[in-house]
């Protein structure tokens, strides 16, 4: 393994960057350096000042998988043989076939309909599916008001199309959106200011408000995409409470045209948990998010493939093949198949062969396996938070304190050793949110945490003042050696060390 600490720390030592640093030239040699020699800098001085997402368990900061090994393999197949998976031409490579089977099988994983999702693509992360998602919803709801079968965006461009159509604006309707969105948004040619928010207010700001929702909806000569956040990225937690009112929405949409996407970048993934009371209501959280328009979601972060890997899913093939369509390029052509030439349902006309590495992840672990996966990242997260909550030195942010589910009623809580078993956190996914109790200690407590080097997690703010978040997303997990280092670590900051 190529890092400088048998710990497998999660952050390289100071002077382990600091070295890596003063190694790099200065500008371009004009003598080329040679390979052997480019090679030794890169493994001894550059690779151990590398962060460790992939290489360490305690990782926790954004969400970022790890790698697992099948992917790693996979991966560097795809560099050995260099694929143009652009074009659909299954007699002179098998890699766009391929693709299709990964995605026909991420589908299936997902648990939504393959017949019913036949637009599905590879991205480069969820950023770029949520632009693909605003493409075709400002496609969509442009030819909905449309009162005749008249050229779309694709075409026409924007402000020709919403003048034809009777549009004064697209708005995007949300709650707690990410930061990607609105940058799709402006990508797109809606703008920032595009996006609102019609949160439940303070004391569930991720939930949608059904009520202003219709409200936004039924604004004159206004089109609107919904998105619904699964899950909102500071929290973990959904926009929606299960598949009522998921049909809520859906029927909303559907009475005032609107495009109805899904930014499910980890928080998708709670649909493969298992069908057992311990995660009933995150199951129920996720249910009905078969009823969108389209579907965000990110491989580099829950299913553990490198970097970068994104997909984007929706109903209407039809839709996305009109905005992302190639013209005028007749030697791109692969003629009539089942399986589209990649170039015309996505943003690039050239990109690395992003489904083998998922294809080889699904393949060798199954919908099961995956799902183990899943189950200890949602016990860690949730072993975490009973520690936080126990604890008088910090406070858990973003939870109400939910009736008791024991044993006796069916839950599994032998994986939480030493927690108390009388208070359950069931829409704990992945992510725990938290503060220290002392405002001293709160100010620099990501800073202690990562001067450990142990363990990495993400600074951010709640309810206006700084608080810390660990995004639990790698196949490393162990939930027994990873609750003990974490409450290890989080007791040792309080006490100043590091």
């Amino acid at each position: 393994m190529l890092v400088d600490q048998a710990t497998n720390d999660a952050l390289p030592s100071r002077a382990a960057i600091d070295r890596g640093t003063a190694s790099l030239p200065p500008s371009l040699p004009l003598t080329g350096l040679g390979e052997e020699v480019v090679e030794t800098h890169l493994l001894t001085e550059l690779v151990p000042a590398f962060n460790g997402p992939k290489t360490s368990a305690n990782y926790y900061g954004f969400v970022t998988g790890g790698v697992l090994p099948i992917a790693e393999f996979a991966d560097h197949v795809v560099t050995a043989f260099d694929q143009n998976v652009s074009v659909h031409l299954p007699d002179q490579s098998i890699s766009t076939v391929v693709e299709d089977r990964a995605l026909r099988a991420l589908v299936t994983l997902l648990g939504l309909d393959d017949e019913a999702w036949q637009g599905r693509t590879f991205t480069t992360g969820a950023t770029g599916a949520n632009v693909l998602g605003l493409a075709c919803g400002r496609e969509a709801v442009i030819q909905k008001h449309s009162a005749s079968d008249e050229l779309g965006v694709g075409e026409l461009g924007l402000l020709a199309a919403c003048m034809r159509a009777g549009i004064g604006e697209i708005q995007v309707l949300t709650a707690m959106g990410h930061s990607s969105l609105y940058k799709a948004a402006s990508v797109v040619g809606l703008g920032r200011a595009a996006v609102k928010d019609i949160g439940s207010g303070p004391e569930q700001p991720w939930k949608i408000d059904i009520g202003l929702l219709q409200r936004e909806l039924q604004r004159d000569r206004v089109a609107s995409i919904v998105v619904i956040s699964a899950g909102e990225v500071n929290t973990g937690r959904f926009s929606t409470g299960g598949a009522e009112e998921m049909q809520q929405i859906r029927n909303l949409c559907d009475k005032y045209k609107a495009w109805l996407h899904v930014d499910g970048a980890f928080g998708l993934f709670a649909r493969c948990l298992p069908h057992t009371p311990e995660f009933a209501a995150l199951r129920e959280s996720v249910s009905g998010l078969e009823l969108a328009d389209s579907i965000t979601g990110d491989g580099h972060k829950m299913l553990n493939v490198p970097y970068d890997c994104g997909f984007f899913l929706t109903r209407s093939s039809s839709v996305l093949f009109s905005v992302f369509q190639n013209p005028n390029a007749a030697y791109l052509s692969s003629g009539s198949s089942s399986v589209p030439s990649p170039l015309n349902i996505g943003l690039e006309n050239s990109r690395r062969f992003r489904a083998l590495p998922v294809y080889a992840v699904l393949m060798a672990y199954g919908r099961d396996g995956m799902a183990e996966i899943f189950t200890r990242q949602v016990r860690l997260a949730r072993g975490i938070s009973q520690f936080l909550h126990d604890s008088p030195s910090y406070t858990l942010l973003a939870q109400q304190q939910e009736s008791s589910a024991t044993a006796e009623e069916g839950i599994n809580t032998s994986h939480l050793e030493n927690t108390s078993k009388s208070v359950r956190f069931p829409n704990t996914h992945i992510i725990v949110l938290f503060r220290a109790e002392d405002d001293e200690i709160n100010t620099d407590l990501v800073n202690r945490i990562n001067a450990t080097r142990r363990m990495y997690v993400s600074g951010t703010k709640w309810e206006g003042k700084p608080a810390c978040r660990i995004a639990i997303s790698t196949w490393k997990v162990d939930i027994v050696r990873d609750l003990k280092l974490v409450t290890g670590v989080l007791e040792q900051v309080l006490k100043g060390g590091s």
